[in-house]
């Protein structure tokens, strides 16, 4: 896509983690209003429907638990976002000093995503003795803050790339 402002720099592209995205919908709508790139991976395991369009790539990448998460972080760069609720690949996208948001719209950052890691192993510890953890149902709260978080990081990714950050600990790689 061209960049209207015509200083020729690179445009921010969005990655999104597919298979189980509630808000393809949304990202589309706003990557087409601001001319952006959209790349929709998966490993194909559902029959994910995307709108035939230039500006939006289905990456269909290899089964496998990472695989997706490991094609997004090899090719996002600082001017992108991804768009995550798989906290360790938010905190590899954060690491590349690309941004990330949630699709509830929480907009990770190098302020939330250690204690989130670190709540995520807790979680996971609490579901193998028996507790559920699950989180609420998505609803239109979620699909708001999403649209607003999408929009002001879009902006701020348009205006250049994510401030540098210090290099982030390796907790839990």
């Amino acid at each position: 896509m061209s960049d209207p402002t015509g200083a020729g720099a690179p445009r921010p592209q969005i990655y999104v983690d597919g298979d189980a995205c509630p808000v393809r919908d949304e990202v589309f709508r706003v990557a087409e209003r601001l001319g952006l790139e959209v790349h929709v991976v998966s490993n194909g395991a559902r029959g994910v429907r995307l709108p035939e369009a230039p500006n939006i790539h289905r990456v269909l990448v290899a089964e496998g638990a990472n695989a997706a998460d490991d094609w997004i972080a090899e090719h996002v760069t600082p001017r992108d976002l991804c768009v995550t609720a798989d906290i360790p690949l938010a905190s590899r996208c954060l690491k590349a000093g690309a941004r990330a948001v949630a699709p509830s719209g929480k907009v990770w950052d190098d302020n939330n995503i250690g204690s989130a890691l670190a709540g995520r192993e807790v979680s996971r510890h609490l579901r193998e003795m028996g507790v559920e953890t699950r989180n609420r149902s998505f609803g239109a709260d979620q699909r708001s803050r999403f649209l607003q978080a999408l929009d002001t990081e879009l902006r701020a990714a348009l205006r250049g790339p994510a401030p540098k950050r210090p290099p982030m600990p390796d907790f839990f790689s």
